[in-house]
């Protein structure tokens, strides 16, 4: 008879605590399963972590790193050492990785070396430009891994292009959408509550280490709350290199500045307001699953099935771009498709990882 799983986690930033809320919570009701999860330090702020942990319920970190930001190289390096340590002392029978972070590599990386089985959840997604770090995080780790489980049949079709063995390729849809439906759910009608009519975030480095792009942001934003009232919920680090530029003065008094929303305030928000606009990939589907239109600041997206789909437009920050395409799509209505699956994508990763380690 096989003993308990035990299983490491890897989680580093806001999106990969979301998104492990669902598997994690039932890992804990599994008692043939301890999970031990590491917190990298990636993200490391009470607004941009801790307050993830506590409202999702997610079981605390046994370890953490605190690597903190630093350049990719230092980052990822200093992150497989400590990882590499803990799994030498705990000697699990898995690795979990979560998108594309530098967390999600140095876990890859450090389990595979040790030759302990990685298991990458919401692989196979591909934009296609190598100059996002996020893109060759999420190569590499592929190619690292011994189970991908797949959000979606375009990040199957992925994978199956790069010649990864479509033995170890699993299909369970997107993760997030279980959180979403568990959280929008709960959501009550609440006449009380005054939405903006556009919710801003921004934070990926192509945007914010571009003193052009971020100027050329802040104009349209300027220019659209004249019409629109604005939320911006902004990033600690968009907030310092907004200050560095000496633009974070030139936001007009209209536009609401606040500190990071909490996973259950976003999504009340999305829920309300009229349209996104950000280069968040996470919040591109979230979106999506509000049924809220999108403006992506990128030249390229992870999630083409909601452009597809008719709710996401990608726009390069140029003039008066963003404005021009927020007043083409502020009242426009995408097509009801459901490329992610069913949200019961953590129940079928959990009765695949058990029924794997049984057939071991």
């Amino acid at each position: 008879m096989k003993r308990n799983l035990k299983i490491i986690t890897i989680l580093g930033t806001r999106p990969q605590l979301i998104k492990a809320s669902s598997l994690s919570n039932l890992f804990k009701k599994n008692r043939k399963i301890k999970e031990i999860i590491v917190h990298t330090g990636q993200h490391y702020d009470y607004e941009m972590s801790d307050i993830f942990f506590k409202e999702l319920n997610i079981p605390k970190p046994k370890y953490n790193l605190n690597i903190k930001s630093k350049y990719h190289g230092e980052m990822t390096a200093r992150m497989i050492l400590g990882i590499e340590k803990i799994l030498i002392k705990e000697k699990p029978d898995y690795t979990v990785v979560y998108g594309d972070t530098n967390s999600t590599l140095a876990g890859a990386i450090a389990s595979k070396k040790l030759l302990i089985p990685v298991i990458h959840i919401e692989s196979g997604l591909r934009s296609y430009n190598k100059k996002m770090p996020e893109e060759i995080n999420r190569v590499l780790t592929d190619h690292c891994s011994d189970i991908l489980f797949t959000p979606s049949k375009l990040a199957n079709l992925n994978l199956k292009k790069e010649n990864i063995n479509k033995s170890s390729i699993y299909e369970v849809g997107d993760i997030m959408y279980d959180i979403f439906l568990n959280h929008y759910k709960k959501l009550k009608k609440n006449n009380n509550f005054v939405s903006s009519d556009i919710l801003v975030t921004i934070h990926r480095p192509e945007n914010t280490n571009n003193f052009g792009k971020m100027l050329n942001i802040i104009k349209n934003l300027n220019e659209l709350s004249k019409m629109y009232k604005i939320l911006f919920p902004i990033h600690p680090r968009t907030k310092k290199i907004l200050k560095q530029f000496d633009v974070f003065k030139l936001i007009n008094k209209q536009i609401k500045i606040r500190k990071p929303l909490a996973y259950t305030e976003t999504i009340k928000h999305l829920k309300y307001c009229k349209l996104l606009i950000t280069d968040s990939g996470g919040l591109q589907k979230e979106a999506f699953f509000s049924k809220t239109q999108v403006i992506t600041i990128r030249g390229q997206t992870e999630w083409p099935e909601t452009i597809e789909a008719g709710w996401n437009r990608l726009v390069k920050p140029n003039n008066f771009s963003i404005y021009d395409n927020v007043l083409k799509s502020i009242s426009k209505k995408g097509y009801n498709k459901r490329p992610y699956g069913k949200g019961n994508a953590a129940k079928l990763i959990l009765k695949k990882i058990i029924k794997l380690h049984h057939s071991k």
